[in-house]
């Protein structure tokens, strides 16, 4: 057996996303043997000791620091997780650009197009590898999904409907984080879940052409907690208020690119982060000339399909996702047995290493960040004016691999 290929890991930010990343880079050597790739786990940073001691003692990073740049300065590093608040996204990014460093950086990239644009740019001169943490792609019955509009199964794709739905805003005492703050985060349920939205659909269907968005805020005000205290989920009853200044709930309706026939799919797309009932309610609806399908993130690995108009069995069929679905089955054996969240991120990590070892360069990088950004931002730009946005296409983009 060969030598495997030991690639040294940083990690910026040791929370939750933080702790996705660490444990898919160590699941990639056991799901995925054949690559002959192996991570180690070398320096980890965090601006509370108490996460980067948990970095070293419990995930099994080698060194723990407080300052980021000790993470891309170090001489083992050549891959660099970037798992920090949003309003960090970009200068990290860059920064590991600049240091040579590959980097797999959550969405969104940017506080909006034009960060995201400066990390794209980074990437570039740098000539880094680059990983995007749009997850919901991975999706086995995604991945099927992809390749039954692909090899034109459903005939002429007509219209499509995308919701993002969330209940982690709904509690209107929920405290006043940094996500609601324009000069921390940027646009709210924008980047947050319509940014996913756009680059599943992209990913799926194909390039947004056009854009017409509308947005709201309904809660327009929150209780007050201090930077660096409690969590974005606390609930603050009889607390200061001050003023949520993104949006809760966004709408929009899509043109996509011409198809070689000269026409181009439409449809809808909403997000909102303030649901009463959906808890992760991330679906999909693709209509075609022949057939369509059906997708919802909390039924992850279920897909349902129609095909045909005619027939004593038309309408929808329930199909589990099983061997011959993406990665399903370095996973699981069988259909019926369930892949989770976690493993999303085991293939997003597969991909990544992957592309930095110059194996396949399937993942999703900068270019589709961008991508879903310009997207986000026309949706912005739109409700402001009440006018249709035209973007222009991104080149380098993953999506359009079929």
């Amino acid at each position: 057996m060969s030598t495997p290929t030991e690639i040294g890991v940083g990690l910026v930010s040791v929370g939750w996303m933080g702790k996705v990343h660490s444990r898919a880079y160590q699941s990639v050597p056991v799901v995925y043997p054949e690559l002959g790739i192996k991570p180690r786990l070398v320096i980890a940073a965090d601006t509370a000791q108490s996460r980067a001691d948990y970095a070293r003692d419990v995930l099994g990073y080698a060194e723990s620091t407080l300052d980021y740049h000790e993470v891309l300065n170090h001489p083992d590093v050549d891959v660099v997780s970037i798992c920090a608040p949003n309003f960090l996204h970009a200068e990290i990014g860059i920064a590991a650009a600049q240091a040579g460093k590959a980097f797999w950086i959550e969405k969104p990239v940017g506080r909006g197009v034009d960060e995201t644009l400066a990390v794209e740019a980074a990437a570039n001169a740098a000539g880094v590898v680059s990983s995007i943490g749009f997850n919901y792609r991975h999706a086995p019955a995604i991945e099927k999904a992809k390749q039954l509009v692909s090899s034109g199964a459903l005939g002429r794709i007509t219209n499509i409907r995308g919701t993002f739905f969330a209940d982690y805003s709904a509690e209107p005492n929920g405290a006043l984080s940094w996500r609601f703050t324009r000069a921390l985060a940027g646009s709210g349920v924008l980047g947050d879940l319509m940014g996913h939205l756009a680059d599943l659909v992209h990913y799926v269907v194909g390039p947004i052409a056009e854009v017409s968005g509308m947005t709201s805020t309904i809660h327009t005000h929150r209780p007050i907690q201090q930077m660096g205290t409690g969590t974005h989920f606390d609930v603050i009853e009889g607390g200061e208020l001050g003023p949520v200044e993104n949006e809760d709930y966004v709408a929009m309706m899509v043109r996509f690119r011409n198809d070689a026939e000269g026409a181009g799919a439409i449809g809808t797309l909403e997000a909102s982060r303030v649901a009463v009932g959906p808890r992760a309610a991330y679906n999909i609806e693709i209509y075609g000339t022949e057939g369509s399908l059906k997708w919802d993130f909390e039924r992850m690995n279920e897909l349902e399909v129609a095909i045909g108009r005619t027939g004593d069995l038309q309408g929808y069929q329930r199909v589990m996702a099983a061997p011959g679905f993406g990665d399903f089955a370095h996973f699981q054996p069988g259909a019926g047995t369930s892949m989770g969240f976690d493993d999303l991120k085991v293939i997003e990590a597969r991909k990544f290493l992957e592309s930095v070892v110059g194996v396949r360069h399937v993942n999703s990088n900068i270019h589709d960040a961008v991508a879903a950004a310009r997207v986000v931002d026309a949706a912005e730009r739109s409700a402001e004016s009440g006018q249709w946005i035209r973007l222009e296409p991104t080149a380098g983009v993953t999506a359009a691999i079929r």
